[in-house]
């Protein structure tokens, strides 16, 4: 018998990432797993409108998705139990700034994306920042064969229910292969 949870729940884990914006011309990091696939070219990130981060965004109409590995947890974490407003959280990190030249990003995150500012969508306590992603880098290292390498790049994964964070394992199955198994009678 299904049991009934709670909808909140349900999605977790969720990749972590470091959301950064300019705000009042220095760089600030917030931790966000609220970031989704639009499609090839576009992402949401969902921030809660309270974060100083937003500020930033709709200022430079840019941010930046960086995407850090377990090595950073401690600096991660520290950035989302402080405000940009009171603590200069650009001082954890190596920042550098890619083509748009507004949207900070993190030199020790494996994965960083910056992205131009498309649409806001406003939810009752979230605003959705919808980006087109202009560019996309990594260190050699964290690619095999010119692709990311997740067990290379060891992204932290975040669970809101537990409020725990998580690593990967290691992958199990081809995608778009796995199915070809079952035979249709």
């Amino acid at each position: 018998m299904k049991i009934k949870l709670e909808r909140k729940d349900c999605l977790y884990p969720m990749l972590t990432t470091l959301v950064g914006a300019n705000v009042n011309t220095r760089p600030n990091y917030a931790p966000i797993a609220f970031v989704g696939i639009m499609d090839f070219d576009h992402i949401s990130v969902a921030i809660n409108r309270d974060h100083y981060t937003n500020t930033g965004i709709k200022e430079n109409k840019t941010f930046s998705i960086n995407i850090p590995s377990i090595d950073e947890v401690k600096k991660v974490d520290y950035c989302g139990l402080v405000s940009g407003r009171d603590i200069d959280k650009s001082r954890l990190f190596k920042t550098f700034y890619g083509v748009l030249g507004t949207a900070p990003m993190v030199e020790e995150c494996p994965i960083n994306m910056e992205c131009r500012l498309i649409q806001i969508i406003d939810f009752p306590r979230h605003e959705a920042f919808v980006g087109e992603v202009v560019e996309a880098y990594s260190d050699a290292q964290y690619l095999s064969q010119g692709k990311i390498n997740l067990s290379k790049v060891q992204p932290i994964l975040f669970s809101f229910h537990n409020k725990d964070y998580w690593k990967l394992d290691t992958s199990f199955a081809k995608a778009w292969d796995i199915g070809r198994q079952i035979q249709e009678v």
